[in-house]
């Protein structure tokens, strides 16, 4: 058995989650933060057969997708007026998917 954690863009959480779900996936949602751009994400916890982990990857990859978003400076650090204040453009979204083994799992 394998647990998937999977840190995804509030944008593509709910469709991730209804495509999951929709496959027979049982998936709980965690509200989180990144500490890079400090925006909310969405870390979904997947338990499920290790033949199931690869359908479950493939359905991450379809719907949580990288797109481009202007990170905006945040006075908060400090930074003043230098190049570190300025906005700049980063790659967001996607997924960071970490696959674990499970040793044991009860359902109550």
């Amino acid at each position: 058995m394998k647990l998937i954690l999977a840190i995804v863009n509030n944008d593509d959480s709910q469709c991730a989650s209804s495509a999951l779900t929709r496959e027979g996936f049982f998936v709980t949602k965690l509200s989180t933060t990144g500490g890079f751009l400090l925006v909310g994400n969405t870390t979904l916890l997947v338990g499920t057969e290790d033949s199931q982990v690869k359908r479950a990857v493939e359905i991450l990859r379809k719907y949580c997708v990288t797109r481009n978003q202007v990170k905006k400076p945040d006075a908060a650090y400090g930074a003043g007026m230098n190049n570190y204040s300025l906005p700049e453009e980063v790659a967001v979204g996607g997924a960071t998917v970490f696959i674990l083994n499970v040793e044991d799992m009860l359902k109550m």
